[in-house]
């Protein structure tokens, strides 16, 4: 049994770490409301632009002339999987469940004789595919010196997504993230980002004939870099509201285990303590005897 000193140690302890997740709670939920408005503001320029993809794409014939980004390289080989995870942890399953979708993703290409390869952003994560897949990393891209990533690195990721791409180093590109659903619920969600797909046009648009000047090839060709970086700024945005609403979950939870333990430690503590007193009693009252 652990003696008065140790508990009491335990207990300084244990009340040290609360403290930390406490604050730490409190931190999370402060930056989660930025964070979350940032990634509700931006979804309906997102939404807006992928109906105005849709309204062009419709009217043009996919062909070898149209734009690589729109028409792919005409092979599905080789498969790059963009995982992008956080640089901090302390958020409970946030990373794990990115890094879990990437790698089913991955398993399930495999099977159908695919190549793939990973392209990782932010430091967490790393280390599970790196020990899995150590010869399939094509890129690491670093955000440990970004306070909030933002559009500057979704452009920055996105121009080497192209420049990669262009260079025929893959045929398709998968993005991995967490969409944002609420403080308790976030979505580890793929899509893929290369080739553009399609987006489909609304179905309320009018049906009034439209003239575009220049003509929708060259509209798709200056739209397609933009709507591919703003897929990657949405990512990064609903990453930023997911890790803060699991890191606020976690640090609750890590709050009201340490108040638990803290009951429990006291309650041993004070057992111990008594039967230390009692035995110093029964020494006494039987030391006062045998005089």
């Amino acid at each position: 049994m652990a003696s008065l000193k140790e508990l009491k140690g335990r207990i300084n302890s244990v009340k040290s770490t609360q403290k930390i997740t406490k604050a730490k709670q409190m931190v999370a939920a402060a930056k989660l409301r930025k964070a979350q408005s940032a990634a509700e503001s931006a979804r309906p320029y997102a939404a807006r632009l992928a109906e105005v993809m849709g309204s062009l794409a419709s009217k043009v014939t996919v062909s070898e002339s149209s734009p690589k980004l729109l028409a792919g390289t005409g092979s599905d080989q080789v498969h790059l999987l963009v995982v992008a995870n956080s640089d901090k942890g302390l958020c409970g399953a946030f990373n794990a469940n990115i890094v879990k979708a990437a790698r089913l993703k991955a398993k399930e290409l495999e099977a159908q004789g695919k190549t793939v390869l990973f392209y990782l952003v932010g430091r967490k994560g790393r280390a599970v595919i790196r020990r899995e897949y150590p010869k399939q990393i094509a890129h690491m891209f670093d955000t440990t010196e970004v306070r909030d990533p933002g559009f500057t690195e979704a452009e920055r990721i996105a121009d080497e997504l192209v420049a990669m791409y262009e260079a025929g180093k893959f045929d398709v590109a998968h993005l991995f993230y967490s969409k944002f659903r609420s403080a308790l619920v976030q979505e580890p969600t793929g899509q893929q980002i290369i080739p553009v797909p399609t987006p489909k046009a609304a179905a309320t648009q009018s049906e009034a004939v439209v003239e575009y000047e220049p003509d929708e090839e060259e509209i798709l060709a200056a739209l397609l870099p933009r709507y591919l970086k703003t897929q990657i700024f949405g990512a990064l945005l609903e990453n930023a509201a997911s890790e803060q609403g699991a890191s606020m979950t976690a640090m609750d939870n890590a709050t009201r285990n340490a108040g638990d333990l803290i009951g429990k430690l006291t309650i041993v503590y004070n057992r111990t303590r008594q039967a230390a007193i009692t035995t110093e009693l029964i020494e006494i009252i039987a030391g006062a005897e045998a005089l």
